[in-house]
């Protein structure tokens, strides 16, 4: 098993614009990312959370929470993770794990009552979802885009 390391979490900022750029690239190798004032936009967002892991200096992994508004369930929003992502290197150490507690902490501080994430078929990262208590079977994700679809690449993302 690979060395256990002890990552810094924390929200990425403006600052770090070039890391999620590059860490983007690493998800997405066939899609356009924005640009780093765009990130500047998102990370300034009071419902948007770009949650990072940093060691030596270097932001090896990420994942982006969003809190949305919702009529039901009381008007509780609901949260969606997307953007999950570790540099191939650092997979399997538990820093993801660290990442995506951190995401959960915030989405329940906000009072969701739920956080949602979908992932590809491809990627190998469903076991990873379900070890930390997420569920496919409750309903089936679906979805229509306007872009054509991400070429598999291997996995790259969410499986740490």
């Amino acid at each position: 098993m690979a060395q256990r390391l002890i990552p810094t979490i924390r929200k990425l900022t403006a600052r770090d614009a070039d890391a999620v750029i590059h860490l983007s690239h690493v998800l997405n190798p066939d899609v356009a990312i924005a640009d780093a004032a765009y990130f500047a936009q998102m990370a300034a967002r009071d419902d948007l959370t770009v949650m990072g892991a940093e060691i030596d200096k270097q932001i090896v992994a990420m994942a982006t929470l969003h809190i949305l508004p919702n009529m039901g369930n009381g008007g509780r929003p609901f949260g969606v993770i997307e953007n999950v992502v570790t540099l191939p290197q650092f997979q399997r150490r538990g820093i993801m794990r660290a990442v995506m507690q951190q995401l959960h902490d915030i989405g329940w501080q906000a009072n969701a009552y739920k956080i949602m994430l979908m992932t590809g078929r491809d990627t190998g990262a469903k076991a990873f979802y379900e070890k930390l208590g997420y569920s496919g079977t409750q309903k089936h994700g679906m979805q229509i885009r306007q872009v054509p679809a991400r070429k598999p690449h291997g996995m790259v993302g969410g499986a740490t």
